[in-house]
This record gives C-alpha cells, sequence and structure tokens, in this order.
C-alpha cells in the first residue's frame, strides 16, 4: 500500500516536491492556499504562478543554470517539459508564456492519481509523516510563526522586486531596435514575423528577424541618461506591506540579483549604465555607434504583445513609474500591464537547521523545500522540491538519503545550504562558484573551465542516478 506525504504549498518546489514522490509510489496530498487566501503578487489560484520573472535563465551547458535545468530532466522534472512547450524567444535563457504554463502545471498534477489537492490554507503543522513545507517566499505569518517556534531559530528575510510588463502595441519602435548583446541568440527560437499586419513603426525599423534579435533594446545619449537616474532616485517609493513591515522594517536586506532599481540607482549616478542599462555588446543600427546606456525588454508571451523590463525590478508607486519609465525612448506612450511591486522572502538559517536530504535534523520526517531553504530562483527552487520529495519518498521505505554529488550542481547547491556559514547566510542562486573547482592543470579559458565543469558535472549525475533504488 503506498504510503501518504503531505506537502504544503503549491509553488515550484512543492509541485517538483509532490510529482517527485507521487511518480516513485507515494500518495501525495498538496495544499495551497490559492485562491481561498490571496497573496500581495499571485494573481490566479494556478500552481506555479509566475511572479516575478518569466525567464528560468539560460539554457546553455556551458552556464550553471543550464546544466541545472538539465540534471533535473534527467531526474524526472515536472516543470521542465511544460515550460519547453510554452517557451517564448529569449536569447539563450528559457522564457515562458506565464499563464498557459501554470495551467499545464496545474492541470497535470490534478490528473495525477496518486495526487490530491487541496485548496485550504495550512496554519499549523499537520502530525502526519512525511511532511514536505514548501511555502516560499510569501508563507503566511500564522504558518511563519509556527515554523518559527518548531525550529527554534526566527526566520530571515530579504525582499524581491517585480518587473514591470508593458504591451507591444504601445511601444514606439522607430527608437527601439532589435539586438541580443554581442549577437548571442538561440538559433531554435524565431523572433516576431515581421508581417503586413505589423505595427507600421516596426516596418523597416527593428533589425532583421534572425537569432540574435530576441530583445528590444531601447537606447539612451548621456543627458537622457542622466535625466532618466534623477527622476528615479527622487520618485516615491511604495510602503510595504502591514506583513511585510513589522519591527524589522528599517532592516530591510535585499538579495543582490533582485535589487531594486531605484537602490541601484542611489549607489550612483553610473551604476546602472554599468549594470542593467550597459550597453556593451549592442550597436544602434541607425547611428552605427553604442548607445551610452540601454533599457532591455524581453518576450514575456509567445504572441509577443507582453515584455518586460530587463532588471528592473521596482517598488516605485504606480504613478511614478508611469512618469518615470516613459522617459525611456520608445516607451513615452507605453501601456503597463503589470506594475513594478515589491514583496517579502523569507528563509531559514539552512546551516544550522538542515541536513544534506533537506530534512529538518531535530525533527525527522519534516523536509524543507524551495526558497524558505535560501536558495534563490524559480529552477533552484524547484531542485529543492525534487531533492525533498524524493527523500521523503525513500524515508517511508527505511532507505538511505539520496543527494546528488558535489560536483553536480544540484548537489553543490544542497552542500551550499548545509555548509555554509551560519552567521552570515544568505540566498543563492546557481552558479559555477558553488560547484568544486576541477583538478590540477589549472584552466585560464572561462568557457573551457565551465563546459568542463557541465560535462563533470552531468557525468556524476548520471552515475548517481545509476545508484537509485527507488
Amino acid at each position: 500500500m503506498a504510503h501518504e506525504i503531505i506537502v504544503i504549498g503549491g509553488g515550484f518546489a512543492g509541485t517538483e516536491a509532490a510529482w517527485a514522490a507521487a511518480e516513485r509510489g507515494s500518495r501525495v496530498t498538496l495544499y495551497e492556499m490559492r485562491p481561498t487566501r490571496a497573496t500581495p503578487v499571485h494573481q490566479t489560484g494556478d500552481l506555479a504562478e509566475l511572479v516575478c520573472s518569466n525567464s528560468f535563465k539560460s539554457n546553455l551547458l556551458t552556464n550553471a543554470s543550464g546544466v541545472l535545468k538539465e540534471e533535473m530532466r534527467r531526474l524526472g522534472s515536472i516543470i521542465l517539459p511544460i515550460a519547453e512547450k510554452h517557451r517564448v524567444p529569449a536569447g539563450e535563457a528559457l522564457a515562458v508564456d506565464r499563464e498557459p504554463f501554470a495551467r499545464e502545471v496545474t492541470a497535470t498534477l490534478e490528473a495525477h492519481p496518486n495526487i490530491t489537492i487541496v485548496r485550504e490554507e495550512i496554519t499549523e503543522l499537520p502530525a502526519t509523516r512525511p511532511l514536505i513545507i514548501a511555502t516560499g517566499p510569501l508563507t503566511s505569518d500564522a504558518l511563519a510563526s509556527h515554523i518559527a517556534t518548531l525550529t527554534g531559530d526566527e526566520s530571515l528575510s530579504f525582499y524581491d522586486a517585480v518587473a514591470p510588463t508593458v504591451t507591444f502595441d504601445s511601444l514606439d519602435m522607430s527608437k527601439i531596435f532589435r539586438a541580443s548583446r554581442r549577437g548571442k541568440g538561440d538559433p531554435s527560437m524565431k523572433p516576431i514575423e515581421e508581417t503586413a499586419d505589423a505595427p507600421d513603426t516596426m516596418m523597416g525599423c527593428a533589425a532583421p528577424p534572425e537569432a540574435s534579435a530576441d530583445y528590444l533594446n531601447c537606447p539612451f545619449e548621456k543627458d537622457e541618461y542622466m535625466a532618466f537616474w534623477q527622476a528615479i532616485t527622487e520618485a516615491e517609493l511604495a510602503p510595504l506591506h502591514d506583513f511585510e513591515a513589522g519591527d524589522d522594517a528599517k532592516k530591510t536586506v535585499f538579495f543582490e540579483m533582485c535589487v531594486p532599481v531605484e537602490e541601484l540607482a542611489r549607489r550612483g549616478a553610473k551604476t546602472l549604465a554599468y549594470g542593467a542599462m550597459k550597453p556593451i555588446g549592442l550597436s544602434d543600427p541607425r547611428t552605427g555607434r553604442r548607445p551610452y546606456a540601454v533599457v532591455q525588454l524581453r518576450q514575456e508571451n509567445k504572441e509577443g504583445t507582453l515584455w518586460g523590463l530587463v532588471g528592473f525590478q521596482t517598488r516605485m508607486k504606480w504613478g511614478d513609474q508611469r512618469r518615470v519609465l516613459r522617459m525611456i525612448p520608445g516607451l513615452e506612450n507605453a501601456e503597463f500591464v503589470r506594475y513594478g511591486v515589491m514583496h517579502r522572502n523569507t528563509y531559514i538559517n539552512a546551516p544550522r537547521l538542515l541536513d544534506l536530504s533537506c530534512q529538518l535534523r531535530e525533527h525527522p520526517g519534516i523536509y524543507l523545500a524551495g526558497q524558505i531553504t535560501g536558495v534563490e530562483g524559480y529552477l533552484e527552487s524547484a531542485a529543492i522540491g525534487m531533492i525533498a520529495g524524493l527523500n521523503a519518498h525513500r524515508s517511508q521505505y527505511g532507505v538511505c538519503p539520496a543527494v546528488p554529488p558535489r560536483e553536480t550542481v544540484l548537489g553543490s547547491l544542497c552542500h551550499y545550504l548545509v555548509e555554509s556559514d551560519a552567521k552570515h547566510f544568505s540566498p543563492m542562486n546557481s552558479n559555477w562558484g558553488v560547484v568544486p573547482e576541477l583538478p590540477a592543470p589549472v584552466i585560464r579559458d572561462k568557457r573551457e573551465k565551465a563546459r568542463l565543469k557541465g560535462v563533470r558535472a552531468l557525468a556524476a549525475f548520471d552515475g548517481w542516478l545509476r545508484t537509485l533504488e527507488m
């Protein structure tokens, strides 16, 4: 008879955890509070809803994120095959049309014979074991308080900021050009076709429809950039929600890869020009030279009707977002279908509390998955969910925990959570820095070094897969 596992949370980690256990024969009850109880950033009740960027980052096997995806595919991910079906052009990255993607993930889990989905908020941890907590960055106050009592360790928090989305038809394509940095693109993806039905401003102004033209680029002259920078620094910010402020509102900590644009702007006049707005690798075909700065837009859906501002996470008040972001060349009349918002992300001190199988050391049978463990990113959260689901399933049969080798990207993330300095623990994305170095001799070429790390990671991962009994 199949055993039961309870999963709390229907985000990326929860869906992968439930799928990993159910596919191996466990019965799973998945609790998701939406739509019974809404959150400040979710818009639907679908599982695995994307609330920030629609990009899962690079697919290249010279990139740690790309290798992590391949490891997840080989372990049996539910997210990645569905993401491929709803893919939109994004250069070398894997980006999805967010709404149909989440709908299909939901329908696929609902159809699994071993999974029962309950739309109900959990405020106290059930007695059933194994139990997987995958409540993500917006863990409800009641449950977060219960978890803190259980662990005896206060949760830490930082803040993620979401970038705005605009409509293509509202853009002035006479000022915008298509290109990816240094001509990089994904040959398997095709940009939006330029047809007779396309807006007149687009015809004859966009770059040729080639693989390297996945992004829209809004170029700035120096005086335009300086005025834009000044406006950002003077914009009024939205206050934190009550659930986010609390006693530590003055101690807000930002994850460096999701720092709001206004926070970056305050670090100096050139911070954006050397960061999110860097023009390196881009040449405006109308002037034949590199702009002083550039804002890139990334396609958000397959139809190409929605575009997101890359690197422009913000918590400016919506009125100021309209005013300031319409200073971007080509966005003077932009229609914003999604404004930037800022939300809390809560995570535990994993080095003090977790073992490599994602189980609480002091509470056997309770596993944590996703961003609450201290990983950052959609796919990183989903990957940790797979490890939690796999090991929750194995624990019921007395089989020892299974963790990928240290040489793999997923294994390195698990080790990062457990082996980091607990006094200075902070969230981490997949990157080659957490993966062990290659043996001597030292390889100076960064691309070749990354390639060899990827080859080694996948070979080690395949070897590990062959050792799994179940």
